[in-house]
């Protein structure tokens, strides 16, 4: 698919309306779908679209029936192949559809609506329909496809009835050889169980035996007999089967041109229904068609957002005028205004409706589009390079009938440099006399839209006391950013507001309306995070010999020789912090003979918060480290 369309969320509209359609067809034929360049053929579609969606309001939707497969079981039909009975079937459901959709359009002649008429060419096969429905049943052939076959049937319950009753006489009587007291059915013959060691007591054929062996499975021989019978009528039966099957695949065989007819009619009706359903669904209107490259649309809303919640677009480009260069804050509705426009000339120019009040589209012999970053590690593209890529293949295939959309024109660079560009690029845009849409921040681009006649300038209105988007386009007015005040209303301070319109705008940044005003704060308020702790560096073992004891270090503590562990190393006076039975105490180091050094007994990153500190304390310590808790002291003791 054109990947300007693609930006432009044409393949979401298909999507859309694939869903919307009943038929594997008309399903490919949306996705083949594209704007017209013939004027004639997009008034048809669009007045298809029109009649269909009148049809949907006034009769509802429409019995358009599953096609899938019908024509290749037409065509094995004429082709001489036995149609098996769940085919026959199949090819009956389309045709009761058939008959269903004339019916449906007939009522829809009363209104005079055009397509309605198109009942004329669906074709009704009644007898082909009425036989299908009389023989073939539940994906088999009825009992009632013939007399012959309703005969033969009879006498195979008969028969088989007689059997049963036989087998089941001789169970009665040779009860004593039996395993079981009831007849069982084994490989398709009428069986008794007879104990092994019984077997030549019954006359008749071992048919099976049970998993131990124990038991067998004897076809009495009188059954036999009556079973040859049985496989006669079995094979009968088939033969009147085929028969039946044969003689209505001939029929079928005999009305190709009618099914292949029927086929193509119901598969445009299925795409014209799918196309008013969308319309149904979005609440779209038929729009005006013009060549004059003018486009008015007026409460247009994007086909994908919610219709509740987006504000209406009113949009105006006529006459003289080529081109609109749109400006003010980011996420104040820019891309979107400019996406709704595109996407409408490019719904529009296919023969479908469009979400609004009312529209005046015109046809364009291509929509060319620059919308995203673009970037791409793949293809070493930064997003100023994509930009400017796809911008030079824009400007090498534009003409007077191209329709041209912009978003965020020179960004992604040098502003002054951008600036330059952006300009250079509306240049030639204006030049080639094409139809275009931009939207940038630049305020020198807005100057040079004012030095145009052709060029018109636009915003999107910005409600500053609330700070907040208000999405509506406004044409003929230069918008702002905005930037300083959505930095000031979210908490910048005052003071680097000031910087920062001295730094914009030089000597009138005094001129700047409202920036005055109230804001957050007038400094920042600083947030405590939690710290780098650094690892200790541990000696050697054989440096210790004059070293202070190192935390962790296990100590014999004289005169009492208690054991105990370095909580702190010595301090300026020589005092070791020293933990003996979970209680500490300063200990000078003279007092202090090592036993066993502290990387001998933990590893290198150990915490021994586990060793020293409480529990309460750990966890007050962890609370702090992840968010500071004003007035909250911590504590060990």
């Amino acid at each position: 698919m054109n990947k300007h369309h693609v930006i432009l969320g044409y393949d979401q509209i298909l999507e859309k309306l694939a869903e919307l359609a009943g038929s594997a067809q008309a399903k490919e034929l949306i996705w083949e779908m594209k704007p017209f360049l013939q004027e004639v053929e997009l008034r048809r579609h669009l007045r298809e679209t029109t009649q269909a969606r009148q049809l949907l309001d006034l009769l509802g939707t429409p019995p358009v029936p599953a096609m899938d497969g019908v024509e290749e079981l037409a065509g094995k039909a004429t082709r001489g192949e036995l149609l098996e009975p769940e085919q026959l079937e199949q090819i009956g459901f389309f045709l009761t559809a058939v008959r269903r959709m004339r019916e449906y359009l007939a009522r829809g002649k009363q209104y005079e609506i055009g397509i309605a008429f198109y009942d004329e060419n669906l074709v009704c096969l009644d007898l082909l329909e009425e036989e299908i429905a009389r023989s073939i049943r539940q994906g088999r052939v009825d009992d009632y496809a013939s007399g012959a076959l309703r005969t033969i049937r009879r006498d195979l319950i008969v028969l088989e009835e007689k059997m049963k009753a036989r087998a089941e006489g001789l169970a009665k009587t040779q009860k004593a050889y039996l395993a079981e007291s009831f007849i069982v059915s084994r490989n398709g013959r009428i069986c008794l169980p007879v104990k092994k060691e019984y077997r030549s007591k019954l006359r008749g054929a071992v048919v099976d035996q049970s998993s131990t062996g124990a038991t067998v499975f004897i076809e009495p021989e009188v059954i036999a007999g009556m079973r040859e019978e049985y496989e006669l009528l079995k094979i009968a039966e088939d033969s009147e089967e085929r028969r039946i099957l044969y003689e209505i695949t001939g029929h079928i065989a005999d009305e190709e041109a009618v099914f292949a007819e029927n086929i193509r009619m119901l598969v445009k009706l299925d795409f014209m229904f799918a196309r008013g359903r969308l319309s149904a669904d979005m609440g779209g209107v038929e729009p005006q068609i013009n060549t004059r490259m003018r486009i008015a649309i007026r409460k247009g809303r994007h086909p994908m957002l919610n219709r509740e919640q987006c504000v209406p677009l009113d949009f105006s480009l006529e006459g003289e005028q080529r081109g609109i260069v749109i400006t003010g804050p980011n996420t104040g509705g820019k891309t979107v205004a400019i996406k709704t426009v595109g996407l409408f000339g490019l719904m529009a120019c296919s023969g479908l409706h469009v979400p609004c009040e009312a529209a005046d589209i015109s046809m364009n012999s291509q929509v060319l589009c620059d919308i995203g970053d673009g970037q791409n590690i793949a293809d070493n593209l930064s997003t100023f390079s994509a930009h400017i890529s796809n911008v030079v293949e824009i400007l090498k295939r534009v003409d007077e009938e191209s329709l041209v959309i912009l978003d965020e024109l020179g960004s992604g660079t040098d502003p002054a440099e951008g600036m330059g560009i952006a300009i250079a690029i509306l240049e030639e845009l204006r030049l080639s006399r094409c139809r275009f849409l931009v939207t940038t921040h630049y305020p020198e681009v807005k100057v040079y839209a004012e030095q145009h006649a052709e060029i018109l300038n636009a915003r999107m209105a910005f409600d500053r006391d609330n700070l907040r988007p208000l999405y509506r386009l406004e044409i003929g007015k230069s918008g702002e950013s905005c930037a300083l005040y959505i930095a000031k209303r979210l908490g910048l301070p005052d003071a680097m507001i000031a910087m920062a319109a001295r730094e914009a705008y030089g000597d009138k940044a005094d001129q700047i309306p409202d920036l005055s005003g109230k804001s957050s704060g007038s400094e920042l308020e600083k947030i405590r995070v939690a710290g780098i702790r650094r690892q200790q560096k541990v000696k050697p073992a054989g440096e210790r010999a004059e070293a202070l004891f190192q935390r962790g270090d296990s100590v014999e503590v004289y005169p009492e020789k208690k054991i105990g562990i370095v909580v702190n190393p010595a301090d300026q006076q020589g005092n070791v912090l020293v933990q003996i039975q979970k209680e500490k105490g300063l200990v000078n180091q003279k007092r202090l003979k090592l036993k066993v050094a502290a990387s001998q007994l933990y590893p290198e990153d150990y915490d021994f918060s586990i060793i020293f500190d409480t529990a309460e304390y750990r966890k007050a310590r962890h609370d702090m480290g992840r968010k500071y808790q004003e007035g909250k002291i911590i504590s060990n003791s």
